[in-house]
């Protein structure tokens, strides 16, 4: 009870407020949009509310980002996005659980509420394009056998959340860019199907709700680094 105390404390005032302002707009496109799934809503929170604990570097956001994986798979399927479904359900929770394995693994200064983040070496970028991409070549083949819709995008998005899978694993500030590249992605997928069902938007909404929060992630993680770094120096003896 102690820790959750603290953790609330440690929650900025923009921080609530970005919080705010996402699950506001995820309720009005819901409710105005007529969507008669809960599930888009409830898989919806569950997403722009782990995206806060992440940008924290806590572990608790990839325990969220599981069940957000579940809820989205099963909304994927119901609109043919079986790239997306799959996406999820066979990397994006796995990839969360390994997440929570390493980050529990690697905390900084044994605060196991908080990650100490990794800079990677550039030529391991490079490792995680070229395995983006063999993935994502292998997609495309099951995508267009499973007759996916919007199968370009579909299978670009494969690309981006691979790529920011990874980042998160490695624990590298840029795994929020690389994920804010799969919104983008995202947001135009679900306006697409939005066009034939407007209770989609909610979904649409949803993932410009996540882009704000990753690139506050990319900036909050890069704050962080700096000052794990200025603690660990002040901590060296001299």
């Amino acid at each position: 009870m102690h820790r959750m105390k603290t953790f609330f404390k440690s929650i900025s005032p923009f921080e609530y407020a970005l919080w705010g302002c996402s699950v506001l707009a995820l309720l009005l496109s819901f409710f105005l949009c007529g969507s008669k799934s809960p599930l888009n809503l409830v898989g919806s929170l569950l997403g722009v509310t782990s995206l806060i604990f992440i940008a924290k570097g806590n572990v608790i956001g990839q325990f969220l980002i599981v069940a957000f994986s579940v809820f989205y798979g099963i909304v994927s399927y119901f609109n043919a996005y079986y790239g997306e479904m799959i996406t999820y359900l066979g990397m994006s929770a796995p990839a969360a659980i390994v997440a929570i394995i390493t980050w529990l693994r690697h905390p900084f200064q044994g605060k196991k509420s908080e990650v100490k983040i990794n800079r990677i070496p550039l030529w391991e970028y490079g490792v995680a394009v070229l395995l983006s991409g063999a993935v994502t070549v292998a997609f495309y083949f099951i995508l267009r056998a499973l007759d996916t819709a919007n199968l370009i995008w579909s299978t670009v998005s494969v690309f981006t959340s691979f790529f920011a899978s990874y980042l998160l694993i490695r624990r590298s500030p840029f795994y929020a860019i690389a994920y804010s590249a799969n919104d983008i992605v995202l947001i135009v997928l679900w306006s697409l199907v939005s066009v034939t069902d407007l209770s989609n938007v909610c979904m649409a909404v949803c993932f410009a709700a996540f882009l704000f929060n990753d690139i506050y992630g990319f900036i909050s993680w890069s704050r962080r680094e700096k000052r794990q770094g200025q603690t660990e120096d002040t901590s060296l003896p001299s």
